[in-house]
């Protein structure tokens, strides 16, 4: 069995159940792209309350009413979709220069520019936050990746 029938067979397990809650994580990972969307209108079309770990910020866009972007162990933003992904917050944390809008046919597309951001006179081309630091490291005052996951 292929990665992407293993992913649709753990899905419909968890369906059968008529779960409140499903947890998804990374729920799209080895399914092609029409095979990602059906996934994606199904889950909707069950009305289950729907928790996803995405990376995919255009599946997100797609699946989700309300999200959670994290950046470095914090949440630098939750909310509808619209208000949450602002081309602030996309460069700000991921460094790219994007904006996003509802189409017509009602879903949210993201559309990024052709490169991503950069701020003259870096020598290394590092995405960068309207406050200079990198976008790729933890805002500052945040705790080193290695303090933050250090047990207390």
């Amino acid at each position: 069995m292929s990665g992407g029938e293993r992913q649709r067979v753990l899905l419909a397990r968890a369906l059968a159940q008529n779960p409140k809650l499903l947890v998804l994580d990374e729920l799209t990972n080895h399914l092609d792209i029409r095979a990602r969307f059906e996934l994606l209108d199904l889950i909707r079309a069950t009305g289950v309350t729907t928790l996803a770990v995405l990376h995919d910020l255009d599946l997100a866009a797609r699946l989700c009413d309300h999200l959670v972007v994290l950046h470095a162990g914090t949440v630098a933003a939750a909310g509808p979709v619209l208000k949450v992904l602002t081309t602030e917050l996309l460069a700000d944390v991921f460094g790219v220069h994007a904006h996003t809008e509802r189409h017509a046919d009602g879903v949210i597309r993201i559309t990024y520019a052709a490169r991503p951001l950069a701020r003259d006179g870096d020598p290394q081309g590092y995405p960068r936050r309207r406050d200079g630091t990198p976008a790729a490291l933890p805002p500052p005052g945040a705790p080193a990746p290695d303090q933050a996951r250090s047990p207390k």
